[in-house]
């Protein structure tokens, strides 16, 4: 646990916090410590393999080194490094955080090269908002942000523009018709304006953003009910500073322009009129508004009252308030840039973990992404700590820093492409964290054969915000749970959704109110988010446990049981849902398979954790081998070649993006989208079978050989 120090830094002449690092005594110790080892391994270069050698007792000592090893100045220095400027992906300035991610790395000694990409990226040239109210005013809205960061004034690299909120890949055009009002611009909300007797149709509708449907679901549901443009707002409102949040509509994710390929330099582009590439972009304008500006136009109209649920006691119109709205947009090809780090394995180097966060930013990024980046740093920092005393993981260890992320999971989307028959053979999970820290509270989503490695870990970190206990004891006691990742909102989904790889996405708080506005700073985040980087120390702590216990664990701790019980609960569900129509049979007897196997599983791995640690027994590792192969691959069988319907891209039947969040699942998509489709019962039945066949194909992997 961190302890405090007695200085006070400043930010712009401003005492902000007193850090917390470990106590003087520790921190002699731990540097005691890595100079004998270092002394050691320089004069006996053949024993260095002896200093964690593989037992029990150095299992213990080499976490309690990482957690030690803490230091939550450290990370603020590099929060405040990465977010001086905004750093849009494709911008000039993006290549000042790709540089210091880069360096940092190879500082540290550690293997590193950049992927390089070409992607197709949209950046704001106009745009404009005018209102004519029924008095025959017209007002025309301020788009901009107020400034009020708090940057040192001898801080010239502060002078970047910050990108005029937009939405990325809206097509360019004017739209003028009356206002409604659609609440969150779901399917119900229009099936709720039309019991009242109001269209849409040949108007320009107004959406508050939600939690159930992102900017581009919102547009698309839109254009079909035949409203000529769509402004979005959120509620938060940039904490009350009149922030706009940003984004993108595109539909699906990573290049549009090499869709389910890599876009790799100088390979195949298709051109912008293809209908594989317009069929990812909206037909109709939309743009963000700030709370200000919409609560005026909500105030302006008139017509039908808003439904009781909707919590808006005012009127959704049409009325005679019109707005006339234009956007203007550039669609530019950018070259784009992940960086790697490589900790090459010393027992099965072909064996790939890997974490990874986003490096780009709408505006500063000091909550998304980069208090993740920071993170990510000092984990890689602490590596190299534990390196330098003579550790070296079993497996390989991938530190990845992805870009354009913020326009559709870009960076990673064509990383994995390029690299899914490799993926799909040697990696063993996909540790991803975007917004570290938001606020308070620990929050996951995982695959379920990873739930038990996470609470693992979350007991061995101190909880930030309450002194004696552990992550896990305050996770436990506010009844959170580890949620499922059938959302698309971060770079997990091109390793679970299309290469089917193990995932787990990490993050303190909940929500937080500057989400993708000019507020996101290094400002906001020691004002309000984490004063004392407690929290981001404890990201820090998890994330790179989670990394060491994948990465040097004789046998891979996954539990696959845990994950027999889910599909269970996932099943009794959607047999609750359809209310016998359709038979889930095929499905039931699927998990009763799997659930078998997953139990032959978990009893064959409690043998051979008996023998983890016995030296030179040739015939127990090739058994450790072939059981951790098959673990490895029983997730991939929850793929499909065809993918789910009208999304093939995703290929993952138990988890990813459904159509419609009506559908009451968070899970099994095909079947959701068929239920919230009105399709018939045959299809259904369909896709009920598809999803049967999917979970038999992990039982045979998991279980290994042939029929």
């Amino acid at each position: 646990m961190t302890q405090p120090l007695t200085t006070r830094p400043t930010v712009a002449g401003i005492s902000v916090f007193p850090f917390r690092l470990p106590p003087p005594l520790c921190a002699f110790l731990f540097v005691i410590v890595l100079l004998v080892a270092t002394f050691y391994t320089l004069h006996h270069p053949e024993a260095t393999t002896s200093l964690f050698s593989r037992n029990p007792h150095n299992v213990l000592r080499l976490r309690r080194l990482f957690i030690s090893s803490a230091s939550n100045a450290t990370i603020s220095s590099y929060l405040r490094a990465l977010t001086r400027r905004p750093h849009l992906a494709g911008t000039k300035p993006s290549l000042d955080t790709l540089n210091y991610v880069l360096n940092h790395f190879q500082s540290l000694g550690l293997e590193t090269h950049v992927a390089e990409y070409e992607a197709l990226l949209s950046y704001p040239a106009h745009i404009s908002v005018t209102a004519r109210f029924s008095n025959m005013t017209t007002v025309e809205f301020d788009l901009n942000e107020p400034v009020v960061y708090d940057v040192p004034e001898d801080d010239s690299s502060s002078s970047s523009p910050v990108v005029r909120p937009y939405h990325a890949y809206s097509p360019s055009g004017s739209a003028q018709g009356n206002v409604v009002f659609v609440n969150h611009g779901e399917e119900r909300d229009y099936r709720a304006l039309e019991s009242i007797g109001v269209s849409v149709r040949n108007c320009v509708v107004l959406a508050r953003k939600g939690d159930s449907l992102g900017r581009g679901a919102i547009v698309k549901i839109a254009e079909t009910k035949g409203a000529l443009g769509v402004l979005i707002y959120a509620e938060n409102d940039g904490g009350g500073f009149g922030g706009i949040e940003r984004g993108t509509v595109m539909r699906g994710i990573g290049d549009p322009v090499s869709p389910g390929w890599p876009g790799v330099v100088g390979g195949e582009k298709l051109r912008l009129e293809d209908d594989r590439v317009t069929r990812r972009f909206p037909k109709i304008p939309s743009l963000p508004l700030s709370l200000h500006n919409a609560e005026i136009i909500l105030a302006s109209l008139v017509g039908a009252k808003a439904p009781v649920e909707w919590r808006n006691s005012g009127r959704v119109g049409p009325g005679r308030t019109v707005i006339n709205m234009t956007y203007q947009g550039e669609m530019k090809m950018k070259k784009i840039h992940n960086v790697m780090a490589t900790i090459r394995g010393s027992e099965e180097p072909d064996r790939y973990v890997i974490l990874g966060n986003h490096r780009d930013a709408w505006t500063y990024g000091a909550v998304d992404p980069n208090s993740g980046t920071s993170a990510l740093l000092d984990i890689s920092r602490r590596f190299s700590l534990l390196l330098k005393s003579g550790w070296r993981p079993r497996r390989t260890i991938l530190l990845c820093s992805w870009d354009a992320e913020e326009f559709g999971m870009v960076g990673s989307t064509e990383w994995v492409e390029e690299n899914v028959v490799n993926l799909g053979a040697s990696a063993v999970a996909y540790l991803n964290v975007d917004c570290a820290v938001q606020g308070s509270g620990f929050f996951a989503g995982a695959t379920p054969q990873l739930d038990g490695l996470l609470v693992d870990a979350l007991k061995l970190i101190q909880d930030p915000d309450a002194a004696g206990l552990t992550v896990e004891e305050t996770f436990k006691s506010q009844n959170n749970i580890i949620q499922r990742l059938s959302r698309v909102d971060s770079d997990f989904s091109g390793f679970l959704h299309h290469a089917g790889i193990p995932s787990i996405d990490m993050y303190y708080g909940a929500d937080y109110p500057v989400y993708h506005t000019a507020f996101d700073s290094y400002d906001w985040m020691i004002r309000n988010a984490d004063p004392l980087f407690h929290r981001h120390v404890a990201m820090a702590g998890i994330w790179g446990l989670l990394g060491i216990f994948l990465a040097d664990e004789p046998l891979i701790p996954f539990d696959y049981t845990s994950y027999a019980a889910q599909l269970q609960a996932h099943r009794d569900a959607l047999s609750k849902l359809l209310q016998g129509k359709v038979s889930v049979n095929p499905l039931s007897m699927a998990i009763q398979e799997f659930s078998l196997v997953a139990k032959e599983a978990s009893d064959e791995a409690k043998k051979l954790k008996k023998q983890a640690y016995r030296q030179n027994d040739v015939a127990a590792a090739s058994k450790r081998r072939e059981l951790n192969d098959r673990m490895i691959l029983a997730e991939r069988g929850f793929l499909d070649s065809e993918g789910i319907k009208g999304k093939e891209w995703f290929k993952h039947l138990v988890y990813g993006p459904a159509a419609e969040p009506e559908s009451k699942l968070g899970f099994f998509p095909g079947i959701a989208d068929a239920i919230s489709m009105n399709s018939s019962e045959g299809m259904i039945e369909h896709e009920v079978w598809r999803v049967a066949r999917a979970v038999q194909r992990a039982s045979k992997a998991l279980r290994g050989g042939f029929t």
